[in-house]
């Protein structure tokens, strides 16, 4: 299976198919290809907008208005809205959705980053599709512009997804702004997002959106830095996830620049270790012979005042350094647990981030 993980954005542009509401019909057949790919195994994430029109709905379309507390209350009436539609319509495929309203401050602050990442893998390991929008209602730099087209990228980073589907209404990114050149041609396939690029994205907009294809682009360049494929491309076409799921050229494709594992891996050999964790004999043969995750009865001492989520070096009992990864525990807490058995965190600490110190998927062994 090539996408097995999977991104959908959808914007508020597709959502209401050109009118001033969000469109039933069109939230149906979305829903089902949704589905489809649900029920093939694939795990998928929606990051949906139309919170702001939904609320519009619901407040009888009052007049716009540019100023952010009024968009913010919009927001705030919608974003109910928009979920229960969600959830009446996955019923009716026995689907089971969940809400995660994410600001850029969730990802960027490293415990919160972990606690996102771990309830989306939670949800996902679930069989429940999360839908993510921005919480619009707390959101100020992020609901002016581009808000959920980089927030689509730093989901499908946080979760490691093998692909970004970002659908706008507009078949792709073309030579010109296809709305105001006709002959404008669309581009297939990008290598690389350089200058030349970014210009072609000019200012194209919609009247709906908060962003255009310039978000867009900046949100290709984010996801393929971190192994995640994205293509782009119009809601409008008939069974479009399905047929790029299926690996039909529509719309314009962005390769990743490096596999997600080596994405992951440059990262946490790039950040500075705050502290060391030694461990035995044991644990040394299940991480570099097997590609085990280290657990707590492996650790024999813990170095330094590191916090859950920071980097840790790996020591061997000679002192050598076999691996570096992220610590899922602090220093504090894995003094308590190092040592013992996972099925005994709980019961030492009050609460447990899972049975490993570092998962393997955030371990590199140097």
């Amino acid at each position: 299976m090539k996408y097995r993980r999977i991104v959908i954005k959808l914007g508020t542009a597709v959502l209401t198919a050109g009118t001033d509401r969000l469109n039933r019909p069109r939230m149906v057949d979305l829903v089902r290809q949704v589905a489809e790919l649900f029920n093939a195994g694939r795990e998928v994430i929606l990051v949906s907008s139309g919170a702001i029109m939904a609320g519009r709905e619901v407040l009888g379309f009052p007049r716009v208005r540019k100023d952010i507390p009024f968009k913010q209350v919009l927001a705030a009436v919608g974003q109910g809205r928009l979920m229960h539609l969600y959830a009446q319509l996955f019923d009716l495929y026995d689907i089971t959705v969940a809400q995660a309203l994410l600001t850029r401050d969730d990802l960027a602050h490293r415990t919160r980053y972990l606690n996102a990442r771990n309830t989306l893998l939670a949800l996902l390991a679930q069989r429940v599709v999360p839908i993510v929008n921005e919480n619009d209602t707390v959101a100020v730099e992020e609901i002016k512009i581009g808000d959920n087209d980089n927030l689509s990228a730093l989901v499908a980073n946080l979760v490691d997804a093998d692909l970004l589907i970002m659908l706008t209404d507009i078949a792709g990114l073309f030579t010109a702004d296809p709305n105001r050149v006709p002959e404008a041609e669309l581009i297939p396939e990008v290598p690389v997002i350089d200058d030349h690029i970014r210009a072609l994205a000019g200012a194209t907009t919609t009247d709906l959106g908060t962003g255009g294809m310039k978000t867009k682009l900046e949100a290709a360049e984010l996801a393929t830095r971190s192994g995640t494929e994205v293509i782009i491309a119009s809601g409008d076409d008939a069974d479009v996830l399905l047929r790029v799921v299926a690996g039909e050229r529509i719309g314009t494709r962005f390769p990743p620049k490096v596999s997600r594992m080596e994405s992951r891996k440059r990262w946490i050999l790039a950040e500075p270790p705050q502290g060391t964790v030694w461990i035995d004999a044991g644990a040394v043969r299940a991480l570099v012979e097997h590609g085990k995750s280290l657990l707590p009865v492996g650790v024999t001492e813990v170095e330094g005042t590191f916090q859950r989520g920071e980097i840790v070096r790996v020591l061997d009992p000679a002192g050598r350094e076999i691996a570096r990864g992220i610590a899922n525990y602090s220093a504090e807490s894995l003094q308590r647990i190092r040592g013992l058995h996972s099925d005994e965190i709980e019961a030492v600490l009050g609460y447990e981030y899972g049975e490993e110190v570092i998962h393997r998927d955030d371990l590199v062994v140097l």
